[in-house]
């Protein structure tokens, strides 16, 4: 048995783009007007927050698209949950599906939980991701369900 390559799957780099198909089934869904984690190449909305900008401290409105870095996802996630809470905005998030955390259980299981059924190819990646991934949704109009999202 060969040995198992713990690096495969590492990365450094936090700027994944979004699979198009992926997006696509989801954006025919809640169609999206502001991508809260972008930049001039990757930017799923023609509205978009890049890091520069400082997400994390702007005001979100609207329909959001979220696919955050994976360093600091509770931060992300907190923010998403947080900003879903007003009338005006609703959040969906593109996240591993970190069951075990407390996170997760504080904030997630209050949204819409779509669990991805396979392993999405992001843009620039050699592999799929090996970690189970769910949009999470965020809105003051949704409490708490899930289902799988056939990718």
């Amino acid at each position: 048995m060969a040995d198992f390559d713990k690096n495969r799957f590492a990365s450094n780099n936090q700027e994944y783009e979004t699979p198009d198909s992926l997006f696509q089934k989801i954006n025919d869904v809640y169609n999206f007007t502001l991508d809260v984690c972008a930049d001039e190449q990757n930017h799923k909305c023609d509205s978009y927050i890049t890091k520069e900008d400082d997400s994390l401290t702007q005001t979100w409105t609207g329909n959001c698209w979220m696919n955050p870095p994976y360093k600091d996802m509770k931060k992300w996630v907190i923010k998403a949950y947080n900003e879903s809470r007003k009338d005006d905005c609703l959040v969906c998030c593109l996240i591993p599906a970190r069951t075990n955390t407390s996170w997760w259980h504080e904030y997630c299981m209050h949204g819409k939980i779509l669990f991805i059924k396979g392993r999405p190819k992001f843009k620039g990646c050699i592999h799929g991701l090996p970690q189970p991934l769910a949009f999470v949704v965020f809105s003051n109009k949704i409490n708490g369900n899930y289902e799988s999202f056939l990718q």
